[in-house]
């Protein structure tokens, strides 16, 4: 669209001048001004044709007789070599103006994007009872096509039909432009129809033009053909618009026609064109050819050479965009802030940070930084790094944010675990006034997930709606795994029922929110009806279908499962599967299975597949084998507390006081802690935190009244504390107490306070829940009448009416 405003503009220089040098030659002839004069004028008008404008002042300075051509030729140079303060004195000065005087004035005011003050004058010519020209009105429809300015375009119209300017094909061209960069193409099209029959190339090419800028590729093409068949040839104008177009609906085969209609026509080696053929190529995936197109361009076109870094970028050649920049800076040429986000995007998908900081360096040298788009992609490349404090330096160093500058730091943050500094950074965005778009509401719904902010990602939720955003995969994955994790299952299947488009992540993230939240029957229904839907299954799938099977204790389906992987989808099974499955076998008492399974594995056991038989021996006693385990994770985690207190309860459970308190002793020796149980709850926005037998909370009194209460009710309902949890060495009393003031009982006590009758009480422990804890949270359920979700370190317990959804199988 440039290109052809440019064109226009030119167009409109030549006919001005045209007109200019008729009226000196008629004024000459008519008046008989002197040879003088006329010398003078043809001298001044051909200093300013070769730019040299000081010089023509000087000689119309020093003119003593001077006529309209004369001041008519001074307004015209200033004003269309920018110098508008100049050209408006002179128009003020000169003792006759014609309708050339207002519009080359006009037109300098348009082209220097003065367009108020060239409203100003358009409107001033008229008023005053000038006539009103083709010039003028050109121009002024000019800068109603670059600023997308409909409503006043459509004024012109009017008075373009009122002042009998609608025959006129240099206006008409400028009407059609108009509409169409004002995104009306259907009001261009209807004055593209109206023109007589034979319709000149610049109104062809405005049409073409049109359609690109509404990116109808199609009829971009059609409008194309049409013209050859009118006999009419395109130009080197012609051509960019069209080629956009082509690439626009990925005409690879129309666009390789093009091109051979550009070579016979002698235009493969103008610049314009060139990099228009370069970008068409390699959007259309062929860099083949776009290599051959940039090697036709005449001189290092930065265009071209940057469409062709794009190309690379978007096919996933990420080294060979790296390649090009590099041979783009020894070659010395002018890059631009268009060229710097494509070589960052590349660093940041290859993760090469050597590379990026070395670019970074030079977009500070060559003082690119301050371009939005620029900084932006320093942002992204430092975030996706994981560096982010030199994302957020050059993020804060930026003068003017938008959408995308947060984006690209709150997705950072949230990609890479620092979840809390996401949210903040999100509020901070909401509070200076910035709208989120889609991309931010997907990864603040992620970092909600990942925190279990159930009231904060509800909010979130809340905006979307708000905002009116359309629904994304990308935002509905991100909600439905947001409910899932949250405990909120049946807000996850309504997100899931509402999805138009679901993918294999879609499916995944219901499968495991019904094995966290104790639905392993559903979780196993669901994967059924994805595979009937068309949907593959992927590594993390099948984690989520073993997960679901081990908590709901489907030996067999696991076993199927786990071998179907690399049988009938060629998904080799690794850690985390061989994990889920030998906690599977333990857990169904299989341990012979399981160590079968161990020796037996095609991949090097981790920690995590150690951990999963440790929880296995703890289930079943097996101190042996729980030995085995727990040394194995010595070695691979040594600063880990969580083999050491595992072995120890185990050890404690089997009354070998001894071992527990020699592990206790291993535990000081090597400067390891034990990780204190904590429960939380959040309500009003505010996060209650409750370790065993704390009585910092300001409710202290209350929770620990509300306890008592508690224990007395539910053993008169059948409760009998399970000593087997009470670790300490201690004697009976001491033991009861100790296991009634577990946190997770403090947090109940405080729901039970606080939270309003008929809502949920929501717990959260950063451990597994014990077993005396689970016993105590069913009967509470059933004496209280409430819906109790706790989230421990493992998965979602959901009490109602005196049982769990776990099925005691946890």
């Amino acid at each position: 669209m440039y290109k052809l405003l440019r064109f226009q503009e030119l167009n409109l220089l030549r006919f001005l001048h045209s007109k200019q040098c008729q009226y000196f030659h008629s004024s000459h002839n008519s008046l008989g001004n002197s040879p003088r004069i006329y010398k003078l004028n043809r001298h001044l008008n051909g200093l300013w044709k070769s730019g040299q404008i000081d010089e023509a002042r000087r000689v119309f300075d020093g003119m003593f007789d001077r006529d309209e051509f004369t001041w008519n030729t001074m307004v015209a140079a200033y004003a269309h070599s920018g110098r508008l303060a100049e050209a408006k004195q002179l128009f003020d000065e000169a003792p006759k103006k014609c309708s050339i005087t207002w519009s080359s004035l006009i037109s300098g005011f348009c082209r220097y994007g003065c367009e108020s003050e060239g409203f100003h004058l358009f409107w001033q010519m008229q008023y005053e009872g000038h006539e009103l020209s083709q010039f003028a009105l050109s121009s002024i429809l000019r800068v109603c096509s670059s600023k997308a300015l409909l409503s006043r375009g459509e004024q012109l119209h009017a008075l373009v039909i009122k002042t009998r300017f609608d025959s006129n094909a240099f206006v008409n061209t400028g009407l059609v432009d108009m509409y169409a960069k004002c995104d009306s193409i259907v009001e261009a099209e209807m004055i593209f129809d109206e023109m007589p029959e034979r319709k000149s190339h610049v109104l062809w090419t405005a049409m073409i033009t049109g359609y690109s800028h509404n990116n109808d590729g199609i009829r971009a093409i059609r409008c194309f053909r049409d013209m050859r068949a009118e006999g009419v040839e395109p130009n080197q104008y012609t051509f960019p618009s069209l080629l956009t177009a082509c690439a626009t609906v990925s005409a690879r085969g129309f666009g390789g026609q093009v091109h051979g209609c550009i070579v016979r026509l002698g235009f493969e080696a103008n610049v314009y064109v060139g990099s228009a053929l370069v970008d068409m190529y390699a959007k259309c995936g062929d860099l083949y050819n776009a290599r051959r197109a940039l090697e036709s361009v005449e001189g290092n076109d930065v265009v071209s050479w940057n469409s062709m870094v794009v190309g690379c970028v978007r096919q996933g050649l990420e080294e060979e965009a790296l390649l090009l920049f590099k041979k783009m800076h020894a070659k010395d040429m002018d890059i631009d802030d268009f060229t710097y986000p494509s070589v960052l995007n590349s660093c940041a998908s290859m993760k090469v940070m050597e590379s990026a900081k070395s670019v970074h360096c030079l977009i500070v040298k060559t003082g690119y930084e301050a371009y939005k788009l620029v900084s932006n992609a320093l942002v992204d490349v430092y975030a996706k790094g994981g560096e982010l404090g030199s994302a957020f330096q050059v993020f804060n160093s930026m003068i003017y944010r938008d959408v995308v500058s947060w984006t690209s730091l709150i997705t950072g943050y949230a990609y890479n675990g620092s979840y809390e500094e996401a949210l903040k950074l999100f509020c901070q965005l909401r509070s200076e006034g910035v709208d989120p778009d889609q991309i931010v509401i997907a990864s603040v719904l992620s970092a909600c997930a990942e925190l279990t902010v159930l009231e904060f990602g509800q909010q979130v939720h809340t905006n979307f709606v708000k905002f009116g955003f359309r629904s994304t995969l990308s935002v509905d994955n991100s909600l439905l795994t947001m409910y899932a994790k949250c405990g909120c299952i049946k807000d996850a299947k309504k997100v899931f029922n509402l999805m138009k488009i679901r993918d294999v992540i879609t499916w995944t993230a219901l499968i495991i929110g019904y094995a966290k939240n104790g639905k392993g029957k559903y979780s196993l229904a669901l994967y059924d009806d994805m595979i009937a839907s068309g949907i593959k299954p992927d590594f993390i799938t099948f984690i989520g279908l073993l997960f679901a099977c081990s908590h709901a204790g489907f030996v067999e389906q696991g076993r199927q499962y786990f071998q179907s992987m690399e049988k009938v989808y060629g998904i080799k099974a690794g850690p985390d599967h061989y994990a889920c499955m030998i906690d599977l076998l333990g857990r169904s008492g299989k341990m012979n299975e399981a160590k079968e399974l161990l020796n037996q594995m095609s991949v090097e056991p981790d920690s995590t597949v150690w951990k999963a038989l440790l929880s296995a021996c703890r289930v079943h006693k097996d101190i042996e084998l729980a030995e085995r385990a727990a040394n194995a994770l010595f070695e691979l985690e040594p600063q880990n507390a969580m083999p050491y207190v595992m072995l120890s309860n185990i050890y404690s459970a089997a009354g070998f006081w001894e071992n527990t308190a020699k592990i206790r002793r291993l535990m000081k020796l090597r400067g390891i802690s034990k990780e204190p149980g904590c429960s939380w709850m959040q309500m009003n926005s505010k996060v209650h935190k409750f370790m065993s037998e704390d009585r910092s909370h300001p409710k202290t009194d209350q929770i620990y009244s509300k306890i008592d209460e508690i224990m007395m009710l539910i053993k008169e309902a059948g409760y009998v504390p399970d000593m087997n949890f009470a670790l300490h060495d201690v004697d009976e009393e001491g033991k009861e107490l100790g296991l009634a003031y577990h946190c997770e009982k403090l947090a109940v006590a405080f729901g039970l306070l606080f939270v309003p009758q008929g809502a949920p009480i929501r717990i959260f422990k950063n451990l597994r829940v014990c077993g005396d804890c689970h016993a105590a949270m069913k009967f509470i359920s059933r004496v209280f009448h409430r819906h109790i979700i706790l989230r421990d370190s493992n998965c979602f317990h959901h009490f109602r009416e005196g049982t769990c959804s776990c099925g005691d199988y946890w």
